[in-house]
């Protein structure tokens, strides 16, 4: 375990984090890496993917009620030094909505979008929805894990009386406005039950656009992990970043205590004036912070 970064730390790292005063630098920030789309075929269903870049890969895991578009904010600017890999979760974006009678694993997915793309090993990160499935996918495939980045952070089996009242009571309203009024109801109950996280309009405006197209529809059997992750989280043995917020929802802010104290070689940040939606509030500083460790991995 590594100490929390002191918020004045985080402030001063995004202060001198630009991309210089040298021309070429700026126009190397613009440049854009075209990227590589197709689907790879899954038990009872397929998944959508897009890569980018070469080098140490990077796979990308959304956020729920949304898809890969969580992450436009890093596709392209760590395509510049990585591979990146996003897709969409299976039931979310260009992915399968998958029958009732169909089982499935996302830990499995993942592991099924690795065999697709030729990829060993990569460093995972995600966010929200995406922490959960990134935490299992480390932990039942270990050696196809570089390194572990939890965004927002979230693990499977957590309970407490904050996640009781800020996700599992607001996904039950979800479900229920859209049983009643459909996805404009449900996306207008998603964006006002995240609207204390939201620190940049901006962001909650990109989030609720991308949360329109969701479908709202889950009929696959989704098979947890067992025993639950969160009560395996000393048996991650890679290093890991946690990257929370100042506003961040307050059961993701126990979750990040949680994954910060069970896990070894963890270090946490808590990025300051912003939320749930960092990485699309503050990409900069974001992608700053994420670069420096995946880089630190990686040598």
């Amino acid at each position: 375990m590594r100490l929390l970064v002191p918020v004045a730390v985080v402030l001063g790292t995004m202060v001198a984090f630009s991309w210089g005063d040298n021309p070429a630098d700026a126009a190397s920030s613009q440049a854009v890496v075209v990227p590589q789309s197709g689907f790879v075929e899954v038990q009872g269903g397929r998944l959508y993917y897009e890569t980018a870049g070469t080098g140490d890969p990077i796979v990308f895991i959304h956020g729920n009620m949304g898809d890969r578009r969580h992450w436009d904010h890093q596709f392209q600017a760590l395509a510049k030094q990585f591979r990146v890999i996003r897709y969409d979760v299976r039931e979310y974006g260009l992915s399968s909505v998958v029958s009732e009678e169909v089982a499935y694993s996302d830990s499995e997915d993942v592991a099924a979008l690795f065999d697709h793309l030729g990829v060993m090993s990569a460093h995972i990160v995600g966010w929200s929805m995406g922490s959960g499935i990134a935490i299992d996918f480390a932990l039942t495939h270990p050696a196809r894990t570089k390194s572990l980045v939890s965004v927002g952070p979230w693990v499977s089996g957590y309970s407490s009386e904050a996640a009781k009242r800020d996700v599992f009571s607001l996904i039950a309203k979800i479900r229920a406005a859209f049983a009643e009024g459909g996805r404009p109801a449900a996306v207008r109950v998603l964006t006002d039950g995240f609207a204390a996280t939201i620190r940049d309009p901006a962001a909650g405006t990109e989030f609720a656009r991308i949360a329109a197209d969701y479908s709202f529809l889950s009929r696959g059997q989704r098979q947890s992990l067992k025993p639950a992750a969160v009560g395996r989280l000393r048996e991650i043995r890679v290093p890991t970043l946690i990257l929370t917020a100042e506003h961040d929802i307050p059961a993701c802010l126990e979750v990040a205590d949680v994954l910060d104290r069970s896990i070894s070689d963890s270090t946490k940040i808590v990025m300051a004036g912003t939320g749930h939606m960092l990485h699309m509030e503050r990409p900069k500083e974001f992608n700053k912070h994420l670069t420096d460790f995946l880089l630190r991995v990686g040598r």
